[in-house]
Order: C-alpha cells, then sequence, then structure tokens
C-alpha cells in the first residue's frame, strides 16, 4: 500500500485544477446556462453571474429607501401592450443583438453619472431626456426615431420597419426607462414594440451578472 501512495497523491494533485474548474461553473445563470456571449462597443463580452460566492452587491445598490417622489416604486405593467421582462428575456435580446439582429436595440436610459458605474452589456445609452418632449428638440427626437428605423411619410411617422426597443434603468425604483416609454407611446411607436426590463441594474447587480463600464 505505502508503494501505492505516491502514486494516489500526484494524482489527486493532478486531479485539483480540474475540481476547481468544476466549482468555478456552479454559479450558473440557470439550470442548463452558464454564460451568454455579447458584443458591446465591438468586443466580445461574456455575461455570466460572479463566480465568487462572497461577492456582494455593488454599493450604489445597497440602499433600499429614496425619497418618493420622484423613486417610487414602479408598477409591474408600465402600459398596454407593452411587455414586462426579467433577466431571461434580457439575455435573449441581447444574445440577438449580439448575433447580428439589427431589428433590435437595448437602451439603458440612465444619466452619464449612473452608467460611469456600469451598465449591461450589448446595451446603448441613450439618456432619457433626450426622448422626452420637456426637455430635447423635436429635431432630435426625430432623429433618434430614425436612428430607431422609423420613417417620415409627409408630416406623419411609419413605424411599420420601427426596431424592438428593449428599455432599464436603475430598477423598480426608477423612472427614467417608464419615461422613455411613455415619450414614445405618445408619438405613436407601437406598444408591442417596447419592452421594460423593470428590474434594471438593481436586480442585475443582485443577481452578480457581469456589467462593463465606458472606456
Amino acid at each position: 500500500m505505502h508503494r501505492l501512495l505516491p502514486l494516489i497523491i500526484a494524482t489527486l494533485t493532478c486531479l485539483q485544477p480540474l475540481a476547481a474548474l468544476a466549482s468555478d461553473e456552479r454559479v450558473k445563470i440557470t439550470r442548463d446556462l452558464g454564460s451568454v456571449e455579447v458584443v458591446h462597443e465591438g468586443k466580445p463580452v461574456t455575461v455570466q453571474r460572479n463566480q465568487d460566492a462572497a461577492n456582494t452587491i455593488h454599493p450604489k445598490f445597497q440602499r433600499t429607501s429614496r425619497s418618493c417622489p420622484p423613486f417610487c416604486v414602479q408598477p409591474m405593467k408600465i402600459a398596454e401592450g407593452v411587455e414586462t421582462i426579467g433577466e431571461l428575456g434580457m439575455l435573449d435580446y441581447l444574445k440577438r443583438v449580439s448575433e447580428g439582429d439589427d431589428s433590435v436595440l437595448v437602451i439603458d436610459s440612465r444619466g452619464p453619472d449612473w452608467v460611469k458605474h456600469g451598465t449591461i452589456p450589448g446595451s446603448i445609452n441613450i439618456h432619457y431626456k433626450k426622448l422626452n418632449r420637456r426637455s430635447a428638440e423635436d429635431d432630435e427626437i426625430a432623429r433618434l426615431l430614425e436612428e430607431f428605423g422609423v420613417e417620415r411619410s409627409g408630416e406623419f411617422w411609419n413605424y411599420r420597419w420601427a426596431k424592438t426597443l428593449v428599455f432599464f434603468c436603475n430598477g423598480m425604483w426608477c423612472g427614467q426607462s417608464p419615461t422613455n416609454i411613455k415619450s414614445l407611446l405618445r408619438i405613436g411607436y407601437p406598444p408591442s414594440k417596447l419592452k421594460w426590463y423593470r428590474g434594471g441594474m438593481q436586480s442585475w447587480e443582485t443577481l452578480g451578472l457581469t456589467t462593463v463600464q465606458p472606456d
């Protein structure tokens, strides 16, 4: 038996990296989904949950209480016909965008003071004020609508080829993405082409999902 001991020790030593790898893969998104590959600003990013069991939520999202108004709890359904989605729905849209589906845009509605702390990979940032007629000129809104695939037909807009827009902001207490959605609905954007990730960055961070910061 003593002659086999060195061999057993050597074998166990070789298996240690494999054991560590298996341990690293335990924190999956779902039982069958470990990660999703997306593209953010032209660079590949792997979206997965943080593998460190001691990881904690970003300090920016630790606060439970903010003054209401304006930081009031948003309803589950923001408007008739607009779908509220969760993390798996968001990941599906991010995957579609990264695979070249140009009929979808994932939009972070927050300002740069929040975006600098991290955003969802695969999203683009359009400050909510740029789609609000109270704070943006009609020409600026028109340019964004054209980026969304909306065509001008005389004095009217043709939404036939409008992109599906997936909005998010800081979470269920944040009114920025709801403001975007309501502004677009008022000017005729089809509700079926508007999606809302209500949990936003609060939920994304709570689940330890990958974020990216602007360069």
